[in-house]
C-alpha cells in the first residue's frame, strides 16, 4: 500500500510520501537544520549556468534566505543547478590567527587612561 498524498512545495504541486519512515526522515532533517542557524547553501551548477546563477557565484545564503531553484530569470531548458551546503556561512578564516591557529595575545596592562563615564566606574 502506498502512503501518498497531494501537496504543494514552493508554489507547486508534487507527490508527498507519507510512509512513517518518510515522515521520520523530513522530521530528523529538520531537526538537523534547526540545530545549526548557520547552515547555508552555495548555488552551483555545471559549467555552462545561466546569467542568473552566474550573479549568484560564490555567495553563500542562509539556508532560509537561500533563492529557490530554479533561479528567477533562469533561461535554461532544464535547470541543473544544485545547492552545495555547508556547516557555516562564514567561508575563510578572516583573521591571521584563525588561519595559523596561534593563539592571541592581550596587552598585559591596562592601556585606558582615564576613568569611564558611569558613575560606578572607580
Amino acid at each position: 500500500m502506498t502512503h501518498q498524498t497531494i501537496g504543494h512545495v514552493w508554489g507547486r504541486t508534487v507527490l508527498i510520501d507519507t510512509t512513517p519512515e518518510a515522515e521520520r526522515t523530513l522530521q530528523e532533517r529538520n531537526q538537523r537544520q534547526a540545530r545549526n542557524r548557520w547552515h547555508s547553501v552555495v548555488v552551483a551548477g555545471p559549467a555552462n549556468v545561466c546569467a542568473a546563477a552566474l550573479a549568484c557565484k560564490g555567495k553563500r545564503f542562509l539556508s532560509s534566505e537561500a533563492p529557490r531553484l530554479p533561479l528567477e530569470g533562469c533561461d535554461a531548458a532544464r535547470c541543473e543547478c544544485r545547492y552545495r551546503h555547508y556547516n557555516d556561512r562564514r567561508g575563510e578564516p578572516r583573521r591571521s590567527d584563525e588561519r595559523t591557529g596561534a593563539a592571541r595575545t592581550r596587552a598585559s596592562t591596562e592601556r585606558r587612561g582615564t576613568r569611564g563615564r558611569r558613575a560606578t566606574d572607580v
